[in-house]
């Protein structure tokens, strides 16, 4: 069974999907199940620890879903989420497979 991942901490998460509120139950999320469309956002409450670092652990530890959106609001991070991966498809460390996006949503 495949599953659909949110992470955001502000918006409501869409009908058909499970909810994240952090990158540590992302994570897990990914360990535990296969993702057919993960949805990310950047800025979380915790200010270290955001969409950023986990598009850069999920390359180094090869935790891939299906298709990627990334919909931070934040247009600077989510364009360096979108383009850290597109990098990493094109240096073979990440399925060329996987389609990556960049729709940013609103905040409301």
């Amino acid at each position: 069974m495949t599953v659909n991942v949110f992470l955001d901490d502000y918006r409501h998460c869409p009908q058909g999907y499970i909810l994240a509120k952090d990158i540590d139950e992302c994570i897990d999320l990914l360990k535990r199940f296969p993702i057919s469309h993960l949805s990310l956002d950047h800025d979380l409450e915790s200010k270290t620890r955001n969409g950023l670092m986990l598009v850069h652990y999920m390359v180094k530890y090869q935790l891939f879903a299906e298709s990627i959106t990334i919909h931070s609001a934040n247009s600077v991070a989510g364009k360096q989420m979108f383009t850290y991966l597109k990098e990493a498809q094109s240096e073979n460390l990440m399925p060329r497979s996987i389609h990556v996006r960049l729709r940013p949503l609103p905040l409301r």
